[in-house]
Formats: C-alpha cells, sequence, structure tokens
C-alpha cells in the first residue's frame, strides 16, 4: 500500500475528531470517533452510541464500516485503505475485539491508526491486531 499523503491523513484524522465529539457515551463517558478513507479516497465516519444494555453499544469502528457499507454495498478486500480511531485519552487506543473481527472481514488489508488527544498515535495492520482470525474460510 502506498503511503497516504500528509493532506489526506490529516483530514481524515480530523473528520474522526469531529464525529468523536458527537459520540452518545453517557454510561462510560469515553467517546471515540473513527474515519475511514477507501482506496478512492472517499472518507466515511463514525462515533460510538451506547446503549443501558451494553452489549448493544456500536463502537465507532463498526459505526463507520456500517456507512461504508449503506453507502456503497459490499466491500472488495482492497476497498478501506485506513481506518483512523480518535478517543480523548491519555494514549493510542486500539479497537476492541468485536471491531478487531469487523476490521478482518470488511477491511482486511488496511491499516488501523489510533490517534489519542495529545496527537501521539499508533498504528497497527488488521493482521497484527488480529493475528489467526476466525474467518468464513472456516465455515463448511
Amino acid at each position: 500500500m502506498q503511503p497516504m499523503e500528509a493532506e489526506a491523513l490529516n483530514e481524515a484524522i480530523a473528520k474522526a475528531r469531529a464525529v468523536m465529539l458527537r459520540a452518545h457515551a453517557p454510561h462510560s463517558g469515553f467517546r471515540v470517533g473513527a474515519a475511514v478513507v477507501l482506496s478512492d479516497g472517499a472518507v466515511f465516519a463514525g462515533c460510538n452510541v451506547e446503549s443501558a444494555s451494553y452489549g448493544l453499544t456500536l463502537c465507532a469502528e463498526r459505526s463507520a464500516l456500517s456507512a461504508v457499507i449503506a453507502a456503497r454495498g459490499s466491500l472488495a478486500a482492497d476497498a478501506v485503505r485506513l481506518v483512523v480511531v480518535a478517543t480523548e485519552a491519555d494514549g493510542p487506543t486500539p479497537p476492541c475485539g468485536a471491531c478487531r473481527q469487523w476490521l478482518v472481514e470488511f477491511a482486511p488489508n488496511a491499516e488501523v491508526l489510533a490517534v489519542a488527544r495529545d496527537g501521539r498515535s499508533a498504528s497497527w495492520s488488521v493482521a497484527e491486531l488480529l493475528p489467526d482470525a476466525f474467518t468464513g474460510d472456516q465455515l463448511p
């Protein structure tokens, strides 16, 4: 994958941070925003939406991926180039396990970039986040 231009990367980070401010997190107070950058340059954003029934909470990464699927339909394995995850935490926050599974299924070749409040960041490939992942290949 070719390195992303600084302007496009900064735009994706800005979109993730902006949508983070719209998160619905009355229970945890932990707001998260995500921006999914497609190989054609389009950017889709999503935020976490908490439920009093915690298991029904929608994470920002899955919210953003859902927005892509709603707009574009099914995705080719290389359609997603980058997923930016922005939080107000003191350090970069990697995706949860459920989001890692979604990334394996919908963005297996993407880079994931977590950006903290102070600008510190960390990045991983999806394979690094969930090695030996369960995929549809294991199903009969």
